[in-house]
């Protein structure tokens, strides 16, 4: 059996505050397959690297990310004594090194985020391959699909949702991977999938302490917390 991918979740959060370069370092470190980050539209135009609209649960700051300029999330400390990266500062970090799969978790980030991956593809700094533009802003994702189609998309399902819904969707923006919740994933829906052409991706909700049932399935990639458990 071909091993799945394994993607570190907002790089290793397991490990280090989620989305920040420590936790890019330490996925890196762990030699995972792929990154997997999200990304907001700051109030300045900058594309930032942070995972809640708000700011309250990781920083010290309060209030949405959308609505402060850079120049304001800078004075933010995250938890564990970090700040917020932007996203040129991720993909700088990696380099190539693996794939880095982005989610767009902002509105208005479809366009920012596509000039900012062509120029990392100009500079041959990543292969087309290597970047995976995800998000649940569906919405999002087709405007991104409008003003790229070098890189490919991937439709991300909850866990209220079955990854089969994302099948319209993936086929209008020609999507190479679905994006599902793990514990929404069964036999019969991985096979439907596969038949249809679309690799599929498992995140967690709730991680399990085992990934047995998840590898059994056989499916293209697990995106997880502690990558090295995988």
């Amino acid at each position: 059996m071909k091993k799945p991918l394994v993607i570190g979740h907002r790089g290793a959060m397991g490990y280090e505050t989620e989305n920040t370069l420590a936790s890019i370092k330490k996925a890196l470190g762990l030699k995972v397959d792929g990154i997997e980050i999200d990304v907001f539209k700051c109030k300045s135009g900058e594309i930032v690297v942070f995972h809640d609209k708000e700011l309250d649960r990781l920083t010290d700051g309060i209030g949405p990310i959308e609505e402060k300029t850079y120049e304001e999330l800078l004075q933010l400390t995250v938890k564990g004594d970090h700040k917020i990266p932007l996203l040129k500062d991720v993909l700088n970090l990696v380099n190539g090194q693996c794939i880095v799969n982005i989610e767009l978790k902002g509105s208005n980030t479809a366009n920012a985020v596509s000039k900012i991956v062509n120029m990392y593809l100009e500079f041959d700094m990543f292969a087309e391959d290597d970047i995976i533009i995800s998000s649940f802003n569906w919405d999002e994702l087709e405007a991104f699909y409008k003003k790229n189609k070098n890189v490919s998309v991937g439709i991300l399902t909850d866990e209220n949702q079955s990854a089969l819904e994302a099948l319209p969707l993936a086929k209008k923006l020609k999507a190479k991977t679905i994006h599902a919740e793990g514990n929404t994933l069964t036999e019969d829906i991985v096979k439907s999938l596969k038949k249809k052409g679309y690799k599929v991706l498992a995140w967690f909700e709730n991680e399990p302490k085992n990934f047995k049932k998840i590898l059994d399935l056989k499916i293209y990639g697990i995106i997880a917390n502690c990558p090295d458990k995988v």
